[in-house]
């Protein structure tokens, strides 16, 4: 099952799961899944926790450690 046909799945569930006083969520979805569930618009109806965004690193380029600069000749 792939694609929509298992956001599809995954709505109904939960509605099942909601008349039975459960509630589903989706904690660590492929990033795929999370994609149409948010495309679908059903991100906070099936509790999909919000994907961690990859931390930008700070290129350091061309820097060199603190310490005394040598005295430059006259």
């Amino acid at each position: 099952m792939a694609g929509l046909a298992l956001v599809d799945a995954l709505a109904r569930l939960q509605l099942e799961a909601l008349r039975c006083g459960f509630r589903i969520s989706l904690g660590r979805a492929p990033d795929e899944l999370a994609e149409l569930v948010e495309l679908a618009g059903l991100d906070e109806v099936l509790g999909l926790e919000p994907r961690r965004q990859a931390e930008e690193r700070e290129e350091h380029v061309g820097v060199e450690e603190e310490g005394d600069l040598p005295d430059l000749p006259a």
